[in-house]
């Protein structure tokens, strides 16, 4: 390899970041292009690398959960996203969630200051289907609309896009603690990683009538287009949304009030509205579940209907934007490299995974195999019986729908046992994740 030769990534998100850390800690030169702080998406707020634009969780950390395993996965591996993950970590009961500004920093400053990345604060606006020069398109979800349609036409114009939301953030010291009771879930985390706002119902009948008539915001003007064939995804589905599937959809959804008592009562309450810390000094809380489109005013008044946020000020209101992903299977290979072209790869949600983690898995699967090419070695496809493999399999190859959706890490598409494991579910999966980080340490580890 001669030292003038460099991989080539679009986008400085976590698949992005994630790709750019593995491919320089193999020794080869990165070029990372990112669009901000010269141009901001219109979710994007801040000028850093990695920002998170919809919750500050990566979920679960248990090993009977799939992304929990996925995050093992991605720890022994060396991954930058996880190793800023735990080191800006903010309490959350059995999950894992960072104070999303040190977060970023933590990431920019790494990446930034490795010897073999070089960034540049350019917006591409052109890709090559033919290109000879590896390269790791990361542009995310949001990709601004010049690169949208060059991907477009590379993919034959057979694009898709979904909408997905954010939550509101709250001030904790507007919350009226004589209503709202910090506890987790059947008991689990620390007690104060979660306030709970029980409700009669009565409070619920009349909250739920004023979200399901709410208004909603208008689309942005980029988004205007598609407001006819508005699709939401089910992982990030607007609260407005899900309330109108039923009555009873929230109560068995967000607002599930089982596992949670009311302390004056010792018993769950009707409905229960969950806020979760979103900063380790506990002065923010995000209303778990509460992704919306609703107007700030609306917002703002349909969510101080909840107990104990009666006089709630909010550090900030939720927001829905598009999100775009490629029609992958058939076009990416299981490294995500494209079919026609292996010195072209995508990563990020883009190519059809779903969720912060997942994201940073792609990265880092399309990182090491564009760092492999140019060191002339073969390429590194992870098996079905991992977590991280699953996904790259999923997104190359489609699940048994014809039409390809989403997916977030689950069992469900991680290789058979191929033996019966006796105790449930919670046994069963702990089986995966032990043989899927036996298959990573053993065969993995040192590449």
């Amino acid at each position: 390899m001669m030292s003038e030769e460099y991989v080539k990534v679009i986008g400085a998100g976590l698949a992005g970041c994630e790709a750019a850390w593995q491919i320089a800690k193999r020794g080869v030169k990165v070029h990372l292009y990112e669009m901000k702080p010269k141009k901001m998406s219109p979710a994007h707020h801040t000028e850093g690398f990695a920002e998170l634009v919809c919750s500050n969780s990566l979920r679960s950390n248990q090993l009977n959960n799939a992304v929990g395993l996925l995050k093992e996965e991605l720890r022994a591996l060396g991954s930058l996203i996880m190793e800023a993950a735990y080191a800006t970590e903010v309490p959350a009961g059995s999950a894992l969630a960072v104070n999303r500004r040190q977060f970023s920093d933590y990431i920019t400053e790494k990446i930034k200051s490795h010897p073999n990345i070089t960034v540049f604060e350019e917006e591409i606006t052109e890709l090559d289907a033919d290109t000879s020069e590896i390269t790791v398109v990361a542009s995310g979800p949001l990709t601004s609309e010049p690169l949208a349609l060059a991907i477009s036409r590379i993919t034959g114009g057979d694009e898709l896009h979904f909408f997905d939301a954010a939550a509101p953030i709250v001030d904790f010291s507007t919350v009226n603690t004589d209503i709202a009771f910090f506890a987790s879930r059947y008991g689990k985390g620390e007690p104060t990683d979660y306030l709970n706002c029980p409700m009669t119902k009565e409070e619920y009948d009349a909250f739920y009538k004023a979200l399901v008539g709410a208004e909603a915001a208008p689309l942005k003007a980029f988004d205007r287009e598609l407001q006819e064939d508005l699709t939401v995804f089910e992982g990030c589905m607007p609260v407005e949304v899900m309330a109108s599937r039923g009555y009873d959809t929230l109560r068995f959804g967000p607002m599930k009030p089982v596992g949670l008592p009311v302390p004056k009562t010792g018993e769950d309450a009707f409905a229960t509205v969950q806020l979760r810390r979103e900063n380790k000094e506990g002065t923010m809380y995000n209303i778990v579940g509460f992704q919306t489109h609703l107007t700030f005013g609306e917002q703002k008044r349909v969510f101080r209907m909840i107990p104990g946020l009666e006089n709630a000020e909010f550090f900030r209101y939720g927001v829905m934007h598009r999100n775009t992903y490629i029609n992958s299977p058939g076009f990416l290979t299981s490294t995500y490299s494209v079919r026609a072209n292996n010195k072209l790869y995508f990563a990020g949600q883009m190519t059809g995974v779903e969720g912060y983690v997942e994201s940073a898995s792609s990265g880092l699967v399309a990182g090491i195999n564009a760092a492999m090419q140019m060191l002339g070695k073969e390429p590194v496809v992870f098996p079905k019986e991992t977590e991280i493999g699953a996904l790259a399999h999923y997104v190359s190859e489609g699940g048994v729908s014809s039409a390809f959706q989403p997916m977030n890490a689950n069992f469900g598409i991680i290789a058979p046992l191929g033996y019966k494991v006796k105790g449930g579910k919670r046994f069963r999966n702990e089986a995966y994740s032990e043989r899927a980080l036996e298959i990573i340490r053993r065969d993995f580890a040192t590449i």
